[in-house]
């Protein structure tokens, strides 16, 4: 180091720590995984059980068990849980591991789209089969 002072020697500790997030916000995002992990358990089991018991169905049998609004409602339940806790899960991960910020930021935005669109790719298909 060079004889001039660091910048971050003249700045209070809340000023370092101005634009590196709050803690509500951490807490929210923690708050949403558990409750996306806590939803998805019982909405997994339900769709595993059913793609078991539809097993040898013919296609008719399956359209009519997704035409059900139950069926429609939970699935559509466990397409939005699973892509919402996709993108926290990834999110979280590239926050950790990518240093870069203009990187991080990108990579952020680009699994925040992706899960965005395949999400409605799938429930425009549940929609379309259901309806």
């Amino acid at each position: 180091m060079s004889g001039t002072p660091h910048i971050d020697m003249l700045r209070s500790p809340l000023g370092r720590a101005r634009g590196l997030g709050s803690a509500r916000a951490g807490s929210h995002h923690w708050w949403m995984q558990r409750l996306t992990a806590i939803a998805l358990v019982p909405l997994t089991l339900w769709f595993i059980f059913s793609v078991i018991h539809l097993a040898g169905a013919t296609h008719q049998a399956v359209i009519e068990w997704l035409s059900s609004p139950l069926t429609m409602g939970l699935m559509l339940a466990l397409i939005v849980a699973t892509f919402h806790h996709l993108q926290l899960g990834v999110q979280v991960v590239i926050e950790d591991y990518v240093h870069d910020e203009r990187a991080k930021l990108t990579a952020v935005l680009v699994v925040k789209a992706l899960c965005i669109l395949l999400a409605l790719v799938c429930i425009v298909s549940v929609l379309k089969i259901g309806l």
